[in-house]
């Protein structure tokens, strides 16, 4: 890898650690370079504006993702397997990866739910795309036969009802049994979409 390119990779990775602690909009460029022992012009060097690290550092998430939960994921069998790697593994990145200690869509989505603009826009469409993955899955779940549409968008809401209510008793209630809850109420649903007609 060229240096160039080398150093541009380490200013987004540091850069998304900090941000799923103080969200994109919390990135300060100053704090960043020190860390990096980069001057404050070196990194505008690899970023022309502050709105471009921040575009980069989400573009890194979704790759993340990509390659960390919903890739491996999909290699399970069809069906329900499937469904509860691509929990799993979603679950296991809102507690924290070892290099990124939260999910920054989840913070992100707070600080962007009504600020229009390109960073949104990549949000929206990374979550939908997740949504769609979830609910593509989800259609393979029922034991009588292919689930139709509707039937597995309600089944993605309540997915992401319980990801959320886990993501809040986590990471703000420090509960010790969030994770247990999460997964019952997972498997509930689970059990409920395999009976489904």
């Amino acid at each position: 890898m060229r240096k160039g390119a080398a150093t541009r990779e380490a200013i987004v990775g540091k850069a998304l650690e900090q941000a799923v602690s103080v969200g994109l909009e919390g990135l300060s460029l100053g704090p960043l370079a020190d860390s990096l022992d980069l001057s404050k012009s070196g990194l505008f060097a690899h970023f022309k504006s502050k709105a471009a690290l921040q575009l980069a550092v989400l573009e890194e998430a979704i790759s993340r993702f990509r390659s960390r939960v919903v890739e491996p994921s999909l290699a399970e069998a069809r069906g329900r397997p499937r469904m509860e790697a691509l929990i799993r593994r979603w679950f296991d990145w809102m507690e924290g990866e070892p290099d990124m200690r939260g999910c920054i869509f989840a913070v992100s989505a707070q600080e962007y739910d009504d600020r229009p603009g390109a960073i949104r826009d990549r949000l929206v469409a990374s979550q939908l795309d997740w949504h769609e993955t979830l609910a593509r899955v989800a259609s393979d779940l029922p034991k009588a036969g292919e689930a139709p549409a509707d039937y597995c968008r309600q089944l993605v809401f309540e997915l992401v009802g319980v990801s959320l209510s886990f993501q809040q008793q986590s990471k703000l209630f420090r509960a010790p049994n969030a994770r247990v809850r999460a997964e019952e109420a997972i498997s509930r649903i689970l059990d409920d979409a395999e009976e489904a007609v």
